[in-house]
C-alpha cells in the first residue's frame, strides 16, 4: 500500500489533513461555520501532529520530516529519537516501502497536549508504551 507515490504525491498530506479536521471538529462538531468560523480558522492553523511509521518487523519511528534522497525504492526520513543522547544531532534512516505496516498521525493542539508525552520506541524491537 504505501510507495513513493503514496508520501511524497499526496497521500500523506491527506491522512495529516484528515487528522487535523478531526481534531478540529472534536472542538468546533458545526466546521467552525457562522460565528466561530475565525476561532475554528485559528485553531485549526495552530494544530501540530505527529506521524508515527509502524514497521513489519516491530520497530517504530517517528517522523520528523522526508528526506530527498532522489530515491523511489525506500523512504528516507529524519526521524525523532526517542534515547536524550541522540537528540542532539539528526537522525536518518532508510526504509523500503514494503517494511511498513502502517502510518498513524496524531494531530492535536498546542494547549491540549497531554502533559504525559507520548515516546514512540524507535531503535528498538517491541510495541509501543500506548498499546
Amino acid at each position: 500500500m504505501f510507495t513513493y507515490d503514496w508520501f511524497h504525491r499526496g497521500g500523506l498530506q491527506r491522512q495529516v489533513e484528515e487528522a487535523k479536521r478531526r481534531c478540529a471538529a472534536k472542538r468546533y462538531p458545526d466546521g467552525g461555520k457562522g460565528r466561530e468560523a475565525d476561532s475554528y480558522q485559528a485553531y485549526f492553523k495552530a494544530l501540530t501532529t505527529r506521524t508515527i511509521l509502524y514497521l513489519k518487523d516491530g520497530l517504530s519511528y517517528e517522523m520528523k520530516e522526508i528526506c530527498d534522497l532522489a530515491m523511489t525504492e525506500a523512504l528516507a526520513i529524519e526521524c525523532v529519537p526517542v534515547d536524550e543522547n541522540y537528540q542532539v544531532g539528526a537522525y536518518v534512516i532508510i526504509i523500503p516501502f514494503e517494511d511498513i505496516a502502517r502510518v498513524e498521525v496524531f494531530a492535536v493542539h498546542p494547549d491540549e497536549k497531554p502533559s504525559d508525552t507520548l515516546r514512540i520506541p524507535g531503535f528498538r524491537p517491541g510495541s509501543s508504551e500506548r498499546d
